[in-house]
């Protein structure tokens, strides 16, 4: 398999749910693991972009390092750095800034529906976002960029940017193409009409307590309108598939074609799975943040990797476009 440079990142904003680990994380640990040269870091520049306290800001990021170095990213094998230590992001994203047509900006989806729910703090961090994401992108010239859908017309305006640049000053950037498995939508267990967010009963975290998720599922929604199949239970058989066995899935498809599917047992045997899959990364989760001094150091290690590749890319544009 072609070796591929790869670029991506997580908000720091708070525990990840289940639905974040099969979109995102578990895919970013497979494509390490297959000898990728990959970009991981977390997007806390992005974070302050609506409304935040600065200890939780602090606290998150500190939870999202510890997340996925517990579940599998390895710093030995993937550059993994915070946003906010790489400076050059931030100066490459304000030259993308100067590039970009405000009707590109925005056009952005994220900033529509955003605008609309955080109407107290429509900052202009909120328009401009899509250039701090570009400059994210492109900094590493990644070939691919894995994002879930919410996130495939971010990518997109990358390649534009890329573009716009290239045919002004002289080719510097590859265009980078979404690196997507089969569209993944991990539904809420209270209302599973809309995807699993991490708000109250919604989500199984990917540290809950076993006895947490036992009582989330126990509330998960099931019932449907008459002569409608319920999408709270496809959701369910969604997550028996990724965190069962394959006869635990027979068994209970055949139940349910049979007419004697019990939820109770479904739900009893989906928190038994669950907590089991997840044991030893609460683990060492708990491990990791006992320890926020080898954390920083490993953010630190991961920030020198990343910032000889920004400073050499950044030293290119600057010469591209005139910058002495």
């Amino acid at each position: 398999m072609e070796k591929q440079t790869i670029v991506s990142g997580v908000r720091a904003s708070g525990k990840l749910h289940i639905g974040n680990y099969l979109g995102a994380l578990q895919q970013w640990v497979e494509l390490q693991n297959q000898g990728h040269n990959c970009y991981f870091f977390i997007a806390d520049l992005h974070g302050i972009t609506t409304p935040f306290k600065p200890d939780e800001l602090s606290q998150n990021t500190l939870d999202v390092a510890a997340t996925y170095l517990a579940a599998g990213i390895d710093p030995e094998k993937s550059v993994f750095f915070l946003q906010n230590h790489i400076l050059e992001h931030a100066t490459l994203a304000w030259i993308f800034n100067c590039i970009l047509p405000l009707s590109e900006l925005e056009r952005m989806t994220q900033f529509k529906d955003k605008s609309k729910s955080h109407k107290e703090n429509i900052n202009a961090g909120l328009l401009t976002y899509p250039a701090l994401m570009a400059a994210d992108i492109l900094m590493y010239k990644p070939s691919a960029v894995p994002v879930g859908e919410d996130q495939t017309q971010h990518v997109e305006l990358s390649r534009v940017v890329a573009r716009k640049f290239n045919n002004r000053f002289g080719k510097v950037f590859p265009e980078p193409h979404t690196f997507m498995r089969k569209p993944l939508r991990i539904m809420s267990l209270a209302d599973p009409a809309k995807k699993m967010s991490k708000t109250g009963d919604e989500a199984i975290l990917m540290d809950d307590s076993p006895a947490e998720i036992s009582r989330k599922l126990k509330k998960a929604v099931t019932a449907s309108e008459a002569g409608h199949k319920s999408p709270g239970v496809e959701n369910l058989f969604s997550l028996l598939e990724h965190f069962g066995s394959k006869e635990e899935v027979a068994f209970f498809h055949d139940q349910q074609k049979q007419g004697n599917l019990k939820f109770s047992e479904l739900k009893e045997t989906l928190a038994k799975d669950i907590a089991v899959y997840f044991e030893n990364f609460r683990e060492k989760k708990q491990e990791l943040l006992a320890r926020p001094d080898y954390l920083a150091k490993i953010l630190g290690q991961g920030a020198d990797r990343a910032r000889t590749v920004a400073q050499a890319t950044l030293t290119e544009v600057k010469q591209k476009i005139g910058l002495l």
